[in-house]
């Protein structure tokens, strides 16, 4: 489209928003990474470089042409995605036989109440769960333990990922179906076994009507995660005791000392046989994400079961390498994304803050983590709305054009 409006000069009308994107990268690591003047000025520059650019494009008459072509790109990005075979998440195994003596944690806390709104004690229930509320001061390993010991013969969480993940290792260490109830958060997990975040009583469906998946745990050290752990800066600010009430305030108070001071924290890495070292921040995930933007909010997978883990490593010392990122992660910058079977993550400390399915623990250096596959059995409604959690990943074009290339009778 820019082609066609502006002929050969659109090539330096790219360049110019590819520039505004570099100059607003090292804005914003300027935010980030410094205080005082040079805060105020990335804070400018960050804003003034996208503004004088799209400036630019309507005084030339450009910025509609743009924006279609932006629209466009969006599109076609759309109908790539929903024209290629959907992702899985693992192989379904029909469940024969429904638990006869399922137990549930409930955390009345979790998600601002969804136990509570959604009625979800009564309910769990009357679908013959035994049901247990947890008070804030009880161990919930602990809890699981004697659950099995008592008879269960299925493990569920209506709480957090963090909670899930501690249950979930119950369940694994003793072969049990393990039930997901969307009533935290963000629920991450649940949303990559295609659950309905937005309706957590229809979980329960899966304890008539069900079937079993076979998915992946990852460890690090002696913890489990169900999503994943992450080092660093990130597991450095969730330290502070006031982030959990100011998550952006806090953030922008530590991360300037974290990124470029002198207790910045410096990781080194091993995954399977390739190091990275000068790493200030980590990602280690229970099978690779699609796209990877920061802790809180990683993307989706496109597979629960591929029995490798997920890595996403950032090195970012300078403006320069803060540009780079713009190009993505092949372009030489400091964002690193690999696959491996074993990460063993270090410093130059005896201990690592970690934050493990968003719960802060401190972890012995060096910290191993692992992939157990297929460890875990998780069980889900038959009919759930999304199970296909591929969606955030990078387009198969290479896939695309097979499939435009292809007969009617070979489709």
């Amino acid at each position: 489209m820019p082609l066609v409006t502006a002929g050969l000069r659109s090539v330096l009308w790219v360049l110019a928003g590819i520039a505004a994107l570099a100059l607003a990268a090292i804005g914003v690591w300027g935010i980030l990474a410094h205080t005082g003047v040079v805060r105020v000025l990335g804070l400018v520059l960050a804003l003034a470089a996208p503004a004088a650019v799209l400036a630019l494009y309507a005084a030339a008459g450009m910025l509609w042409a743009a924006c279609l072509s932006l629209a466009l790109w969006a599109l076609a990005l759309a109908t790539a995605r929903s024209a290629l075979p959907s992702g899985h998440t693992a192989s379904e195994q029909t469940a024969t036989k429904a638990p006869r003596h399922p137990w549930v944690l409930m955390n009345p806390r979790s998600g601002g109440g969804k136990v509570g709104r959604f009625d979800l004690v009564d309910r769990a229930r009357a679908a013959g769960c035994r049901v247990t509320l947890l008070d804030g001061d009880q161990d919930v390993t602990e809890l699981a333990r004697q659950a099995v010991a008592e008879g269960a013969d299925l493990l569920a969480v209506a709480g957090g990922d963090g909670t899930q993940a501690l249950v979930a290792e119950v369940a694994a260490r003793h072969d049990l179906p393990f039930l997901v109830i969307p009533a935290g958060t963000r629920n991450h997990f649940a949303l990559d076994l295609g659950l309905d975040r937005d309706d957590p009583a229809a979980a329960l469906e899966a304890l008539a009507d069900g079937v079993e998946l076979r998915i992946d745990l990852g460890y690090a050290a002696d913890r489990v995660f169900v999503n994943n752990a992450s080092f660093g800066t990130y597991a450095f600010v969730v330290t502070d005791p006031a982030y959990r009430d100011a998550k952006a305030r806090t953030t922008l108070r530590t991360l300037p000392g974290l990124l470029t001071g002198e207790d910045a924290p410096r990781l080194r890495a091993r995954a399977d046989r390739t190091h990275i070292d000068g790493l200030q921040a980590l990602l280690v995930s229970n099978n690779p994400y699609g796209r990877a933007v920061d802790a809180a909010h990683p993307g989706r997978r496109g597979r629960l079961d591929s029995g490798l883990l997920g890595v996403v490593c950032v090195r970012v010392g300078n403006a320069a390498q803060a540009a780079r990122l713009v190009r993505g992660p092949g372009s030489g910058g400091g964002l690193v994304r690999l696959s491996a079977a074993t990460v063993v993550v270090e410093a130059d400390t005896d201990t690592l803050p970690a934050g493990i399915d968003g719960e802060h623990v401190v972890l012995p250096s060096p910290v191993v983590c692992r992939i157990a596959p297929g460890a875990l059995r998780v069980r889900v409604p038959r009919r759930r709305p999304r199970t296909s959690p591929a969606g955030d990943g990078a387009a198969d074009w290479l896939g695309v054009v097979r499939l435009a290339l292809s007969s009617p009778r070979t489709r």
